[in-house]
């Protein structure tokens, strides 16, 4: 009995030991985007994305209200409709169900890549219109993720780090937008006062992220945003007695706007930008993805587009329109290497919660655009600084690589540098390319495919704009060489330890 009870209580430690080094070699080999911090940390990293991205998500119902000619009511009822579908979006992309999900870090809203093409639906059928045409559009987008889950193998570090780079540029003057204070119309726009709190701000992210522990410089932009917001309360740059104005509780109702009416016309533009978006979105996946750390393989970005599309296909009943990812919040994920995906699925609950309680949405729209400027300058400069790192891995050596990279860029900023210069082109020429990530992106797969896929055709004489190599040699100095001779200290020697002397380039 006691030989029985001692075998026994070996082979439970031994069971024991197993189950522990296999926690431990669970743990060693887990993803990154699938730590998980404790609901605190979740509660305030997620947080943190929901005000990076809030004046963002606000921004495309705001101008279709205003386009369409809807009310004050009318236009907070299409704001708590985008905030709640947002919420759902970002759940469903980041938790993930079968086929549906990249389980990656990312926030989802309202694209702004289609308001122009809206703007324009709206002017013949309204918001119905609109809806109808996303609805529809989106339902072929779902259809052909197949084909864009396919072309991972023509994103290399390359063509990632472009798009990143570009993202990170192209954000640029959304920061100094809202530096400027947010509102073209608004008296104080541009004023000094706004740009100083921007710059205060700023100065906080950095000193936190100097001073601070890892808590809170990982925390620094939220820091910062509240920091930045009391300070313009005391001076009286800010405002919260609306926030006890309108209901407290308001659930979205479906099809408040009417029922979808479906256009041809409409469908086909919104289709054109369906595809814009497909494109932005595999971007900003693949970015994600090479921050985060973790592959990104056909299947995963396959699951993250059909998120993008049955999102988009469901925010219209609640009054929304098509949904992709954040690229700001790509660069949050950047500036504080938090990458789990179960903080950005706790932001997603705080959209869902705005879409329900407009109080909240009015607390958080307190918030200065100065303050949000200031934080911006961090998060978009850290989109693009990530981008260039990725470029870094890359062989310019005697290819074309480096003519891909500048092109494609210089192509980017074109609608940056100039946003009416697709004007007097066709209005899907202006769709697709008034984005200046869809614009690199294009560019960038177009060219990498041309120098790099489709090698027929290519010189054996590189570009005078190609990088050579870093050290090169002459043959005949090679040839010169016996067997045995060695370099040391800076002195060529022979096989037999003697000196060789070495003739100055200038007494050729």
């Amino acid at each position: 009995m006691e030989r029985g009870a001692i075998q026994a209580k070996r082979l439970q430690g031994r069971e024991e030991f197993t189950l522990a080094h296999a926690d431990e070699e669970i743990a060693a080999n887990a993803c990154p985007e699938d730590e998980k911090l404790g609901i605190g940390a979740n509660l305030a990293y997620g947080l943190q994305h929901v005000l990076t991205m809030y004046g963002g998500i606000v921004a495309v119902p705001l101008i279709l209200g205003q386009a369409a000619g809807l009310d004050t009511g009318g236009i907070g009822l299409l704001v708590t409709a985008s905030l709640f579908a947002g919420g759902l979006a970002t759940i469903l992309q980041t938790i993930g169900v079968p086929f549906f999900g990249s389980r990656l870090p990312l926030v989802q809203g309202v694209s702004f890549s289609g308001v122009a093409t809206m703007i324009a639906i709206s002017g013949n059928g309204g918001i119905p219109a609109i809806l109808g045409a996303v609805i529809a559009a989106s339902v072929i987008g779902l259809l052909i993720t197949p084909v864009f889950s396919k072309i991972t193998r023509f994103f290399p570090p390359l063509v990632t780090g472009i798009v990143i780079t570009t993202i990170g540029l192209t954000l640029m003057p959304v920061a100094a937008f809202w530096a400027m204070g947010g509102n073209s119309s608004a008296p104080d726009f541009g004023s000094t006062a706004n740009i100083q709190l921007a710059a205060v701000t700023l100065t906080i992210v950095l000193l936190l992220s100097k001073l601070g522990s890892a808590s809170i410089s990982r925390l620094s932009i939220l820091l910062a945003l509240i920091i930045g917001t009391g300070i313009a309360y005391v001076l009286g740059m800010t405002d919260f007695s609306q926030v006890a104005n309108g209901p407290f509780f308001a659930a979205p109702a479906l099809f408040h706007f009417g029922y979808p009416t479906f256009e041809i016309a409409a469908i086909i533009s919104m289709f054109i930008v369906i595809m814009v978006t497909l494109v932005e979105t595999s971007a900003d996946i693949l970015a994600v993805g090479e921050i985060v750390g973790t592959k990104v393989d056909a299947r995963r970005l396959g699951d993250g587009l059909r998120a993008d599309m049955l999102s988009s296909i469901v925010a219209p009943f609640f009054g929304s329109f098509t949904q992709s990812a954040f690229a700001q919040n790509v660069g949050l994920v950047a500036v504080t290497g938090v990458k789990s995906r179960y903080v950005v699925a706790t932001g997603g609950l705080f959209l869902v919660a705005l879409g329900l309680l407009p109080v909240m949405g009015r607390v958080v729209a307190a918030v200065p655009s100065a303050v949000l400027g200031g934080a911006g300058i961090v998060l978009f400069g850290t989109v693009a600084a990530s981008g260039i790192r990725t470029l870094s891995k890359v062989d310019y050596n005697n290819n074309m690589n480096l003519v891909i990279v500048a092109t494609s860029i210089g192509f980017g900023m074109i609608p940056i540098a100039s946003p009416g210069f697709y004007e007097q082109f066709p209005a899907w020429v202006a769709t697709i390319f008034h984005s200046g990530i869809s614009s690199a992106a294009l560019m960038a797969i177009a060219l990498n495919l041309l120098f790099n896929h489709l090698r027929a055709g290519n010189s054996d004489q590189p570009s005078v704009f190609a990088a050579a190599a870093e050290r090169t040699i002459r043959y005949q100095d090679i040839a010169r060489l016996h067997d045995g001779d060695y370099f040391l200290n800076g002195k060529l020697y022979d096989a037999k330890g003697l000196e060789i002397p070495m003739i100055p380039e200038a007494a050729h």
